[in-house]
């Protein structure tokens, strides 16, 4: 009876959480790419999804091929993944990581955490997934595990963005 009461309380915590998303500015922020070739910034001006996860949360090991597939059907489009993975910073993270993408076969482009980003989005729990239209804004937020109907409320949301005006 407590477990489910903890439950419903977290599902009505999330919900109230991603409504207070809405509308937000993204934050800037710049975090190091996971192949060692710099850092990256939200691009601005792009429809941009933002997501953040770790190598051992369940529910973002479930979501990522859905992220992923995502990724492929909308980037064409012009749609940008800021993917970004909150593991603890040590010094086997980068080879921890891509061996998680290799062994899960992801090829989604991944930035490191140093903390920063976590904190400039207030994420408290994973996985946390963002959508920001062309003006950075949070038009669209999802916590948990990215379900068949949250992927078609996040796919009609990616359409509104695409075809919104600035």
């Amino acid at each position: 009876m407590v477990a489910t009461g903890s439950v419903v309380a977290l599902a009505v915590l999330q919900g109230n959480r991603e409504s207070s998303l809405a509308g937000r500015p993204a934050p800037e922020i710049a975090l190091a790419r996971l192949d060692g070739s710099g850092k990256a910034s939200i691009p601005r001006g792009k429809v941009t999804l933002v997501d953040f996860w770790a190598t051992w949360c369940a529910p973002c090991r479930v979501s990522m091929p859905r992220l992923q597939q995502l990724w492929q059907d909308y980037r064409q489009r012009g749609v940008e993944l800021y993917s970004i993975d909150t593991d603890d910073p040590g010094p086997d993270r980068v080879v921890q990581v891509s061996e998680f993408l290799a062994q899960n076969r992801l090829s989604i482009p991944v930035l490191l955490d140093d903390g920063s980003a976590a904190h400039a989005f207030s994420v408290a729990a994973l996985p946390t997934l963002l959508l920001l239209d062309k003006d950075g804004r949070v038009v669209f937020s999802h916590i948990g595990m990215l379900s068949a109907g949250r992927e078609r409320d996040l796919r009609s949301a990616l359409d509104r963005a695409i075809t919104q005006k600035r």
